[in-house]
């Protein structure tokens, strides 16, 4: 099944109000399922493979927002964020979370450097393509 199909899919959830659908495909089987909370609930997700990737500023990398939807730095209310400001992270390393549609979607860098700048507030929403990060290589 295609992420864009699973993606029409928790739409109409949300649409519906639904908080579970299971939908069956040949010889897969797709369940999803979503909680009502006023606090973020982090769930793991596959990366965000559609995103802008990053652009060079400079001498730095931008990573910039691929939808609308609430910036979280951390996995949940209490939790470390994934990156401070000094970090060094590689290619792959979770920067932050996105929540849109009540999914969590994990914003990745797209390069090996140094966290130079975070860009957004936590709980901020953000815009598709705000500036969320500024990576040194």
């Amino acid at each position: 099944m295609k992420e864009s199909d699973i993606r029409k899919y928790a739409q109409l959830m949300g649409e519906l109000g639904l908080t579970g659908l299971e939908i069956k495909d040949k010889d897969n089987v797709v369940r999803l399922e979503r909680t009502y909370s006023a606090a973020p609930v982090a769930v793991p997700v596959a990366a965000v493979e559609t995103a802008p990737q990053a652009k060079p500023a400079g001498d730095a990398a931008v990573v910039r927002s691929p939808m609308v939807g609430v910036f979280y730095q951390a996995p949940a209310e209490n939790a470390a964020p994934y990156v401070k400001v000094g970090d060094r992270v590689k290619k792959g390393t979770v920067l932050c979370l996105i929540e849109a549609m009540k999914m969590m979607n994990e914003i990745t860098a797209e390069t090996d450097g140094v966290i130079e700048e975070i860009c957004a507030e936590n709980g901020q929403v953000v815009d598709y393509g705000r500036e969320l990060f500024r990576i040194k290589r």
